[in-house]
């Protein structure tokens, strides 16, 4: 599966899902231990995934990871290390999507009109308790 990640040493910050990236079958790209398990899916008309409920367990959710997936338009996203250093940005188009997993981030809307989709692990716990600004 071919998917950009940003590093900083071993700490995979982000990974980068372009548009072109899609495979056949069902192909994850975040890990076992993440808190966000995202996957992509490249199936044909008439195939069939087993039909499921998800079980209640309990989980140990110590930080917010994000995806964030762009349906039209451009963005810019600037991705910073644990310690809050700027590190690189990156244009994300139409169709791409970014999973953010460690360090920090911000973004710059690059286009009018552009729609984006945000997914975080919950519960919510507030502005001031989820987040510290850069």
């Amino acid at each position: 599966m071919k998917t950009e990640k940003i590093m900083n040493g071993d700490l995979i910050l982000a990974i980068i899902i372009r548009n072109t990236d899609w495979e056949e079958e069902l192909n994850f790209v975040s890990s076992e231990e993440d808190y966000q398990q995202v996957g992509i899916w490249g199936y044909n008309k008439g195939e069939k995934l087993a039909s499921h409920i998800h079980l209640f367990k309990p989980r140990e959710v110590l930080r917010t990871q994000e995806v964030v997936f762009v349906k039209d338009g451009r963005i810019r996203a600037d991705i910073y290390t644990e310690n809050e250093d700027f590190l690189k940005s990156v244009e994300l188009g139409k169709g791409d999507t970014i999973i953010l997993l460690n360090g920090g981030h911000g973004y710059e809307i690059l286009e009018d009109g552009t729609k984006v989709l945000e997914v975080k692990n919950g519960p919510y716990v507030g502005e001031d308790d989820d987040r510290k600004r850069i």
